[in-house]
């Protein structure tokens, strides 16, 4: 890249910070101005058979075990799965900050990126207060994060603070599942509980700039790496990928336990039948199209996406909906 073309991209970044800080000022929500959680309309009925895991976004609601369950059992799992994303995500929001926070306070005077960074970390807090006010409402005692991943996360999050290409990387490993998800729910025919709905209404308004945030992040900082750094990005892609669909949308033993699910079908759910693979495929679309635009897509790189399943197509656009296995 020669030097005018670096700085061209330089204060294009700059301007977009600008632009996603501005958007944060003057479009932002609270989890108590924003959902009047007392409003008859969105109480929590915990028999409400919206709770209901959808047959086509959710890799346990496909399998024909949960379908043949008798409704009030359904129910019942579905409405702990979505109370434990809950708390699942607010894990990671967490470990989020703490990584975030640490590469922030290593920024120089006058940095655009500090300020962008302390917005998303404000909105963060609030998301991690809007998601634990519904798993306290819901009632359901839910461990959110797997054992070892809970007990990793404050390290994690410190340790991303230092290499923080990795750690952006492992943000859209978390952000881009979670948002997936949300989108594809709200754009079904699926119903859906309405306190539930509400706060994916938000997260997903707020998180649009947050995954814009991290793109760019990692497309201008890999411009700026040398070949080693950006082989190890490379091959951090989709490990980061896989990794984080596991801890975030796969469930901990305890779930399969407590609900008696066989192991022959939590293992068909995360990700061993073809509805499932296509779910967590889906999840990264948008992602594998950043990494062939960013020239990290290479025959050795290909093959391990596609040795730990987290293969497929790329997005047209950002956000295009994950099309059904035919």
């Amino acid at each position: 890249m020669t030097f005018s073309k670096t700085a061209a991209a330089e204060s294009e970044y700059a301007q977009t910070l600008h632009m996603l800080s501005e958007g944060s000022v003057h479009r932002r929500f609270d989890p108590y101005l924003d959902i009047d959680w007392d409003a008859p309309e969105l109480a929590i009925d915990r028999d409400d058979p919206r709770w209901t895991l959808s047959p086509e976004l959710d890799p346990l609601g496909a399998t024909s075990w949960y379908q043949n369950l008798p409704l009030e059992r359904r129910i019942e799992i579905g409405r702990w799965r979505q109370a434990n994303a809950a708390k699942v995500g607010l894990a990671f929001e967490s470990i989020l900050i703490r990584g975030m926070m640490q590469y922030a306070m290593a920024l120089p005077n006058g940095s655009p990126e500090f300020r962008y960074c302390l917005h998303e970390m404000t909105e963060e807090c609030n998301h991690i207060q809007m998601f634990q006010e519904l798993v306290n409402r819901i009632g359901d005692d839910v461990p959110g994060m797997r054992p070892m991943f809970r007990v990793m996360s404050p390290f994690i999050g410190v340790a991303g603070g230092y290499f923080w290409v990795i750690l952006f990387i492992g943000i859209l490993g978390g952000e881009e599942p979670i948002d997936h998800y949300q989108k594809a729910l709200i754009r079904s025919d699926q119903e859906t509980q309405p306190a539930l709905h509400r706060i994916m209404q938000i997260h997903i308004a707020e998180e649009a700039r947050h995954i814009s945030f991290a793109h760019e992040f990692v497309r201008t900082h890999i411009a700026r790496m040398g070949p080693v750094r950006t082989a190890v990005c490379a091959v951090a892609f989709p490990i980061a990928m896989r990794w984080l669909a596991d801890e975030l949308v796969k469930p901990p033993k305890s779930f399969a336990t407590k609900f008696d699910i066989p192991d022959e079908v939590f293992r068909d759910a995360f990700w061993r039948s073809p509805a499932s693979r296509h779910i967590l495929s889906g999840f990264f679309g948008d992602i594998r199209t950043l990494v062939d635009e960013l020239g990290l897509m290479n025959p050795v790189t290909r093959q391990l996406w596609k040795v730990l399943k987290v293969d497929g197509g790329q997005t047209r656009y950002r956000g295009e909906p994950h099309r059904r296995a035919s």
